[in-house]
This record gives structure tokens, sequence and C-alpha cells, in this order.
């Protein structure tokens, strides 16, 4: 990936890739990827994350959403831009062109 490419990503509406089964634990949520066999373990603010990666929020939206959900002083921008582009490299998430 190029170094403009991360920075097309971070500023679009992720959206969570199609084909995940997901499973709420008690540490987090486990995530099958169905089209590679693939098992992730995601923390609960991971999980949060990806839950709204639904394509209408870009990651300061995201953010945003998850002051709010928590109620933090601050949005809580650069782990969310980090936790999107791990799930991006993990394939849970796509960047629908026009997003």
């Amino acid at each position: 990936m190029e170094e403009g490419d991360s920075a097309i990503k971070v500023a679009s509406a992720p959206l969570r890739a199609a084909g995940l089964e997901i499973t709420e634990t008690d540490e987090g949520v486990v995530v099958y990827e169905q089209s590679r066999g693939r098992v992730h373990a995601l923390n609960s603010s991971a999980a949060v994350i990806l839950e709204l990666c639904d394509g209408t929020r870009d990651t300061i939206g995201i953010a945003v959403e998850l002051a709010d959900l928590f109620g933090l002083p601050e949005p809580p921008v650069s782990l969310v831009e980090d936790c999107v582009a791990a799930l991006d490299r993990e394939g849970l998430v796509v960047h629908p062109p026009g997003s």
C-alpha cells in the first residue's frame, strides 16, 4: 500500500466486510471470516469500532460516536484510525468507492 492510500482509507467511510460471522464472548468478540477460513479475536474496543464500520461515517465520525457512547472528553481519533487500519489489514473492513 502506498503512503497516500492509507490517508485515503482513513478518510473514507469503512464498511464491515461481507461474510463475517460475529460472536460475542466474555472477553470481546470472535469474528469468523468465511471467505478465508480465518478467526479473529477482537477486544471490546475493536468490536465496537467494527460495529460502527457501517459505511455511514468516516474514522472521525466513528471516534465522535465512541466519545458519545463512553462519555469520553475527546474523540479517540488516533485509536480509531489505528484500529480501522488493523481491521483493514485483516480484511474485516472494506472501503467502498465514493465513501
